[in-house]
């Protein structure tokens, strides 16, 4: 009993302690519950309302009374509280690193005041009750404002004001509505009809024009609320554009084309613009306009005569207006539009005309002939124009009949055929008229009458039309008068004081040509008028069947038709330019594009404006024509006088080269042009006496006719040389020239002779060298030859052997002396020989001397297979 009651005695005694303890520390510090603070971002000192003081009742006495600590909960708030002065409870919030309010605008956080205890320990503290802080971070206005994009696009259409034509937007990372906000745009960009509100939208301040200015740069700077600006000034593009005009859009004004290169698309990103109307159909026209290239096409630029023959015409017509010439001089005195590229041509003023003499007039017209002509002709000024007469057969003294003739009235074409009493006698179709717009729209076109009496046809570039009126009348009344067949007027020979020409013609004639007994047929006519150029489309298959397309006979017009606008635009993205002629005329081609568009219930709604625009043909690579072979001839007197003459030629070739090469080889030393071997035709080639003239007595040129036959080659032969003329290859060129031959019954009274060849494409467009042949006369010695090296391939052209002539061109062993010997040995046997049997020749000769000198007198020269016709120098087709 007495162990329990020490130990109650022991705990009342620390119990005591414990009060008296109590009794000093007897109250907790008081704070705010509530503090609201305010830092800037990046200082360290927090402003808080009401400051920051904790109150303890136990003061003064010591410790008790005293604040030792602020304590805040919350380990993320990045603040921390600190004792000024313990006595009176004052303390301060600070930040313990920099305060970002991008990062974070508010903080709430717990803060407790700790009294520092009972005594200098700080055991027995209290502390006081939990205060909620929150602080708001003030701003600084730290960053720029930024544009959204890095430059604006916008568009208008020319002629409006604007309210708004784009917005700009610009931001700032500021964290206050101050700073952050964009208050203020201006346009930095001086003299601009632009101006820009507060919000950033843009307009016009002026009604702009697309023709004046097509696009605006303006450069644009944004202000914060801070009047803090923008780093950088961002640009807005502005586009004007024109008002909605409907048209082809997407075209090129020119098209360059290559010779060689096949068909070439002419608007490949083409498509019509029709400001949102709706279209029932629309229908478009494409024309390929080549007036000013010879006669209306890049044709091939052979002659007439050369083009009945390739396209198979039947023989036997006469040309009445060929070139002018010693035999066909009645065209001198009219005024010719020639070129190199095209046929001769005749302009006639309403001044000129010519009398076609008797013996050139096509006597034995039947029920069957065809006329034939280009012509160019254009309206006659006033309102009852004359009549204008191609071609006139008429009475040449005494009456004025009009046998047949042809000629323009009005626009008109009519064709006038008056028969004879000893052909019919009964009322008969006598004047055929057509209308057509191709007579007078200044343009070339091909006609051709076929007469089939009493049936006329006329054909207009390949295509028929028969007469739309068809006046009868009696026969004409057989006289003895004669008749003049004249051109460009008519002749008025009777019933006039003074005969003279009528009713002359204005325009251009080519070609003027009549085929008696005979008319042409369809396939030739359209051979002789076809065109080496033209329109195309690509793939014809992929147009669709809601496309409608037509070409002219000439495919120089092309007309579409279609419903839906994608089907036609992507349509006419497949018309193309073709020109298959190897050596193409380099130059301009016009192109003409007509569009109408109907609406639905309307006739036409909007109207297209036309287009124009050219093809740019290229120059293409020239052609090098050269003549190679034996340029002379050493012979004996026998081989002159032999009955085959001698061979001119036999060693003749004839090749033709473009150069392909660097552009830069012109300016570059040493660099080497490639040469490459082309095959194309020739028109021409002439061999020309050079010095005196031949002399039919004793020398001349021969061909045989045979030679020709099969080829498109005809020859005229003359005193002065031959000529061999008509569009064929090369090939038949050289077996033809090979093939003519020398004659000369006295070489003895002839001088050695020289004759010069050259020949020609495209009628002298392109010819070649001057070959020149020499032939002298050898009256004691063996003939010998001489190549010609003046014609061997120029320097620059790369000649390739072929690998087995290598080894003979180029030999690499050197003969042993036994073959040197033998070759010695056999070379003086054949001299030996060689001259015994020209020793027997020579015995001959002075035998049968006197015998020839009998026979000269007599001998009768076969020109069988001669052909002399013309000078070819003075005249060729």
């Amino acid at each position: 009993r007495k162990w329990a009651v020490v130990a109650v005695l022991k705990p009342l005694t620390f119990d005591r302690e414990m009060v008296y303890k109590t009794v000093m520390n007897k109250h907790k510090p008081w704070i705010e519950t509530s503090y609201h603070g305010v830092i800037t971002e990046n200082m360290d000192i927090v402003l808080l309302d009401p400051p920051l003081v904790a109150l303890d009742k136990d003061a003064p006495v010591p410790y008790a009374g005293e604040i030792c600590a602020f304590k805040i909960h919350g380990l993320e708030a990045p603040f921390e509280a600190v004792v000024l002065n313990g006595t009176s409870g004052e303390g301060q919030l600070r930040a313990r690193g920099p305060v970002d309010c991008e990062l974070q605008k508010e903080y709430t956080f717990i803060i407790q005041a700790h009294d520092c205890g009972a005594g200098p320990g700080g055991t027995g503290g209290k502390k006081s009750h939990k205060a909620v802080v929150h602080i708001q971070v003030n701003d600084v206005n730290e960053f720029s404002p930024v544009f959204r994009e890095a430059q604006y696009q916008a568009a208008v259409t020319e002629g409006k004001i604007y309210d708004n034509i784009l917005q700009v937007e610009a931001t700032d990372q500021d964290c206050s509505p101050q700073y952050s906000q964009i208050c203020n745009y201006q346009i930095t960009t001086s003299n601009t009809p632009f101006a820009i509100d507060r919000n950033g939208n843009i307009r016009n301040t002026e009604k702009l024009s697309f023709d004046k200015q097509q696009q605006y740069e303006v450069l644009v700077t944004a202000f914060d609320c801070g009047q803090k600006r923008s780093t950088e000034s961002v640009a807005v593009h502005i586009d004007v554009k024109p008002v909605c005009k409907p048209g082809w859009q997407g075209w090129n004004k020119r098209v360059d084309y290559e010779p060689g290169t096949g068909s070439k698309q002419l608007f490949p990103k083409m498509h019509l613009e029709t400001c949102g109307g709706p279209l029932s159909s629309v229908r478009t026209m494409v024309e390929l306009q080549t007036s000013h290239i010879g006669k209306g096409c890049d044709r091939e630029t052979y002659s007439e005569k050369s083009l009945q023959k390739l396209c198979g015409a039947s023989s036997g017509s006469t040309d009445l207006l060929p070139a002018p010439s010693v035999s066909t001089n009645w065209t001198a005195s009219l005024v010719t539009d020639s070129g190199r590229d095209s046929d001769l041509i005749f302009r006639f003023d309403g001044r000129q005309a010519a009398k076609i003499p008797d013996q050139m007039v096509p006597q034995n017209l039947t029920d069957q002939f065809t006329i034939a002509t280009w012509m160019k002709h254009g309206p006659t000024p006033g309102l009852r124009a004359e009549k204008e007469t191609l071609l006139c057969n008429s009475d040449k003294t005494e009456m004025n009949r009009h046998h047949y003739s042809l000629y323009v009235h009005n626009c008109r074409l009519v064709f006038l055929l008056r028969r004879d009493f000893t052909q019919v006698d009964t009322f008969r179709p006598a004047e055929f008229h057509w209308k057509l717009e191709q007579i007078c729209d200044k343009e070339w076109h091909y006609y051709v009458i076929n007469v089939e009496f009493p049936v006329v046809t006329l054909y207009v570039d390949g295509v028929t039309f028969d007469p739309y009126l068809v006046t009868d009348d009696w026969p004409i009344h057989p006289s003895q008068i004669d008749v003049q067949l004249t051109l460009g007027a008519c002749w008025q020979g009777g019933e006039v004081t003074m005969p003279r020409f009528t009713q002359y013609f204005r325009g251009s004639l080519s070609g003027l040509t009549i085929r008696p007994g005979k008319i042409e047929s369809q396939k030739v006519i359209s051979c002789l008028q076809a065109c080496k150029e033209g329109l195309d489309i690509n793939s014809l298959e992929s147009l669709g069947k809601g496309i409608k397309f037509h070409f002219n006979p000439a495919q120089s017009i092309l007309v579409m038709e279609g419903e839906d606008l994608e089907n036609m635009n992507a349509a006419l993205r497949k018309v193309s330019y073709i020109n298959s002629r190897q050596f193409p005329t380099p130059g301009i081609r016009h192109l003409h594009i007509s569009t109408s568009v109907q609406c639905f219930g309307e006739d036409t709604c909007i109207s297209i404006p036309d287009i124009d625009a050219v093809v740019m043909v290229l120059q293409p690579s020239e052609p090098r024509i050269t003549i190679a072979g034996v340029d002379r001839l050493t012979r004996p007197v026998a081989d002159l006088r032999g009955p085959a003459g001698l061979t001119l030629f036999q060693d003749l070739h004839i090749i033709s080269t473009v150069t392909k090469g660097d552009t830069a080889s012109h300016h570059t030393a040493g660099r080497l042009g490639v040469q490459e071997e082309i095959i194309h035709n020739l028109d021409y080639c002439d061999i020309l006496v050079l010095g005196e003239e031949l002399r039919p007595e004793q020398e001349g040129l021969q061909l045989q006719r045979s030679t020709l036959l099969g080829k498109h080659l005809d020859a005229t032969n003359s005193t002065s040389g031959m000529s061999i003329y008509g569009v064929d290859s090369m090939s038949n060129y050289e077996q033809v020239i090979r093939q003519v031959h020398y004659h000369n019954w006295h070489p003895t009274q002839t001088p050695d002779r020289k004759f010069r060849l050259t020949c020609s494409e495209l009628n002298g467009r392109y010819t070649s060298n001057e070959f020149t042949l020499e032939i002298s006369v050898l009256h004691k010695s063996e003939a010998g030859e001489h190549v010609n090296h003046m014609v061997a391939p120029p320097q620059y052209m790369q000649v390739v052997h072929h690998p087995a002539m290598v080894h003979s061109l180029y030999p690499t062993h050197v003969p042993s002396a036994a073959t040197v010997v033998i070759v010695i040995c056999i070379a003086a046997l054949v001299v030996v020989v060689v001259l015994g049997i020209y020793r027997i020749h020579l015995t001959h000769q002075q035998e049968g001397r006197s015998s020839d000198t009998t026979k000269e007198g007599e001998l009768d020269w076969n020109d069988s297979a001669l052909n002399i016709t013309v000078n070819p120098m003075e005249v060729r087709d």
